[in-house]
């Protein structure tokens, strides 16, 4: 059986390498590269996210009463990173790469600091408090 833990920092470690690849494709000059690799990355994002906002949260916050924790922050810090994916997407279509790498660095330090406050404590959390549950949850990454 798959942990909530494994399974979502897994899909972490994904859509970092498609980050990291949109960064170096810009930092290069590389623009058709950069922006697929970013509409790649954009999207297992926002998959993540979905599957995150739209069952493993609404079901840890059923299990344990706890909806305006760490749940609303995580949601909080989403709506952050969709900001700076806009932003990103209007510079990688401008050519950019001051703006492109600028905003790159921000988002890169805001999705550390979320990865491991997701990774170290809510993951955890979840795999203790839904337990059984977690293969039926995580099988929403899968589509």
């Amino acid at each position: 059986m798959s942990s909530i833990s494994a399974t979502m920092t897994g899909d972490h470690r994904a859509c970092d390498a498609h980050f990291a690849a949109a960064e170096a494709a810009a930092a290069g000059g590389d623009w058709t590269h950069a922006s697929a690799e970013f509409a790649a990355f954009r999207a297992a994002m926002e998959r993540h996210f979905k599957v995150e906002e739209e069952t493993l949260f609404p079901a840890f916050e059923n299990h344990t009463g706890m909806s305006a924790g760490p749940t609303e922050v995580m949601r909080m810090e989403h709506a952050e990173m969709r900001d700076l994916f806009e932003r990103l997407a209007a510079a990688a279509a401008a050519r950019d790469g001051d703006e492109f790498l600028g905003l790159a660095e921000t988002l890169n330090l805001l999705m550390q600091q979320h990865n491991m406050k997701e990774e170290q404590v809510l993951y955890a959390l979840m795999d203790e408090s839904l337990g059984g549950e977690a293969e039926g949850l995580l099988a929403a990454l899968a589509h």
